[in-house]
């Protein structure tokens, strides 16, 4: 599920697209800097002596700084073209793009983003390249992952996936190999390894044995079946899980989910959990041990009802020695508006990380 927030509508340079049914975002005409950035699903990148925020909006909203203080929010989006596969295999997909991802691997940037109606699963996850993030001109590699719409026939029976391709993270493991975890509601997060395209790795997922997708973490138990329906929409599952995030420290790989419901303003209540696992592949377990494949997950930051009412979809990057963590929070002051929150990460001696109260 995600992501209603009204954003800014923007656009730029995007080559190499579909010629096919192609959109184009609208898009703001003059930029401007804020220190409070209104943001939903953001993710973080440096290159060179700049930093980049990527988030949910018309063609991914982009904004740059020099300090992760002040914020030029850029008039044009990531894609200025949306490609024609994308509004293909999505019905209702336009132009809105979710929750995309950012990593620098090989000489290249990667962006995996998401193509998506709220509520629904049948979903894809594209991805783009550039050389450089300063350049700020993407190459279309196509669609990564789709999943289809689950629905029940006359008969009874499901059809479709039992999870949703959006919501995607890259993270790299010790040998250098791609992996990508996404996903939300129905089955809840799921992982598979990448070729070194980035996209799926069809002989490691055709291994025997080997079962990828695989889910690894889930909001309950398989065997607890909530009562209370999907307060966000009818057509949706009740595993309310989504936007995990893998970030390796020490010899942990710490995966970060978001739990509950986003997307309400200052009625959502969204929270983020985190377990660890030695290996990319897991079991991810929480402080008690419990996996998250299982329902297991420590909670790691929720809204204080002061600041914020909730707070989510969470993204954790070393830059410069130090460990950070960033995510979107719901304005306890302005009406539930979606805002960045950033967090210096401090580690206890056990190696669970912990949020410093005090903003950067």
């Amino acid at each position: 599920m995600n992501k209603t927030l009204t954003t800014l509508a923007f656009a730029t340079i995007f080559t190499t697209v579909a010629a096919q049914q192609q959109r184009r975002p609208r898009f703001q005409r003059e930029a401007f800097t804020t220190e409070t950035p209104m943001v939903h699903d953001p993710v973080m990148a440096k290159d060179g002596d700049t930093y980049y925020i990527y988030a949910t909006g018309m063609g991914i909203q982009q904004m740059t700084s020099k300090d992760r203080k002040t914020w030029t929010v850029l008039p044009q989006p990531v894609m200025t073209v949306i490609p024609g596969w994308a509004t293909d295999s999505v019905p209702g997909f336009s132009n809105h793009v979710w929750a995309p991802d950012v990593i620098h691997w090989h000489g290249r940037w990667w962006m995996a983003y998401s193509c998506s109606t709220f509520g629904k699963n049948g979903s894809a996850i594209g991805l783009l390249s550039s050389r450089s993030l300063g350049a700020n001109m993407w190459k279309d590699e196509g669609c990564i992952v789709t999943s289809h719409e689950r629905k029940r026939g006359g008969d009874g029976q499901w059809t479709g996936d039992n999870w949703n391709a959006i919501d995607p993270n890259f993270v790299i493991d010790d040998n250098d190999k791609p992996w990508l975890v996404w996903g939300s509601f129905w089955d809840g997060i799921q992982l598979a390894p990448l070729d070194s395209t980035m996209h799926i790795d069809h002989a490691q997922r055709s291994a025997p044995n080997v079962q990828w997708p695989r889910t690894i973490a889930r909001r309950y138990d398989p065997n607890y079946k909530p009562t209370e329906e999907n307060p966000t929409s009818r057509f949706a599952g009740t595993n309310a899980i989504e936007a995990p995030f893998i970030f390796k420290h020490g010899g942990y790989y710490y995966l970060f989910v978001s739990w509950d419901y986003c997307c309400r303003g200052a009625r959502s209540n969204y929270r983020v959990a985190v377990g660890r696992s030695k290996t990319v592949g897991g079991p991810y377990l929480d402080r008690n041990g419990k996996d998250m494949a299982n329902g297991g997950g420590t909670l790691f930051l929720e809204g204080d009802k002061k600041q914020w009412e909730a707070a989510g979809h969470c993204a954790a990057y070393t830059f410069d020695g130090e460990d950070i963590f960033i995510c979107h929070g719901y304005s306890a002051t302005q009406n539930g508006a979606a805002m960045l929150i950033q967090r210096p990460i401090s580690w206890t001696a056990d190696g669970w990380p912990e949020l410093s109260t005090t903003a950067q």
